[in-house]
């Protein structure tokens, strides 16, 4: 059974709120109301929704503000976010300076509203290459991404994680999912806290992000260690002192697997030998193979440039 589309509403009035919450529940939307629009930032980027309703009746301003600094995110890019506007205030707003999919006026007409809501999650889907389990850009956002990076001081950083196959298989792909997420999560926080970047997600397990080379370093050792530390939560006291848990291999045949922990490469696109896209997925999986050769989380950096 799908997950029910979780909506937050951004509004100051208390009775909008509850009524707004009580319709969308009736839907079968799972509803969240913000009061304080100081902590909606920090909110959104602790626990995203899959949908935003700002109540611009009382401070447009402020709701534009944040807005803008969710868009700036290519990870919030995916998210619908819809306005509530009074009729009077639509001729007179100037909409190009507030990045809104929709609106819906005030007093709410709920069989537009909701009609509104589903356009907008499907507008979405259609739109986007964002993956649905991550929500972070796919393989179209990411190879344009990185094309726009060749010959600058920046790094393109593959990661996967080691040993996620057997885990899935032993553990179920619910859990194989929220690990995922959890993933998804720390690196996206880690390039926004280093002074951003971009974060992908190509599919399973594999992941990109670019920074300036100056900060990957940083960056790497921030997901590691963010990582292995929640990577402990995933297993109980008893696998965790034996340090593996049992699984199947690749060759269909039981054995002891090591702990999760994820490897990194580090491509500096300012290397004379990266002139095209393939090349840096090409340089990422020769520096792939040589940080799983050892135990635990690594990263590599690529050394050569010429």
């Amino acid at each position: 059974m799908p997950l029910p589309v979780r909506i937050a509403i951004v509004t100051t009035d208390a009775q909008l709120a509850f009524h707004l919450q009580l319709r969308l529940q009736s839907k079968g939307y799972q509803a969240t109301s913000l009061s304080e629009k100081d902590g909606v930032l920090g909110a959104c980027y602790s626990d995203p929704p899959d949908l935003l309703i700002f109540d611009f009746s009382a401070d447009s301003g402020t709701c534009i503000d944040i807005i803008t600094t969710l868009r700036s995110d290519s990870f919030f890019s995916a998210i619908p976010i819809l306005g509530l506007v009074a009729q009077l205030d639509c001729d007179t707003f100037i909409w190009e300076t507030c990045p809104l999919d929709d609106f819906v006026y005030l007093p709410i007409n709920f069989s537009e509203l909701f009609c509104r809501i589903s356009l907008s999650l499907s507008r979405i889907k259609r739109i986007f290459d964002n993956n649905p389990l991550s929500r972070l850009p796919g393989n179209t956002s990411i190879q344009r991404a990185i094309e726009e990076v060749i010959g600058k001081p920046m790094a393109v950083c593959y990661l996967d994680i080691n040993h996620f196959k057997p885990y899935n298989d032993a553990y179920g792909f619910s859990h194989g999912d929220e690990v995922l997420r959890m993933l998804s999560r720390i690196m996206f926080n880690a390039v926004r806290d280093s002074g951003g970047g971009f974060t992908g997600h190509i599919g399973g397990d594999d992941f990109v992000f670019i920074v300036p080379h100056e900060r990957s370093i940083a960056v790497c050792q921030t997901i590691i260690n963010y990582f292995d530390q929640i990577m402990l939560d995933l297993f109980d006291e008893e696998t965790k002192a034996q340090g593996f848990f049992y699984g199947i291999n690749r060759k269909g045949e039981g054995e002891q697997i090591p702990l999760l922990s994820i490897s990194i490469a580090v491509v500096p696109m300012d290397s004379p030998s990266i002139q095209h896209y393939a090349k840096v997925a090409e340089v990422a999986a020769e520096l792939k193979k040589m940080a799983k050769d050892s135990n635990g989380s690594r990263y590599v950096v690529d050394q050569r440039r010429s």
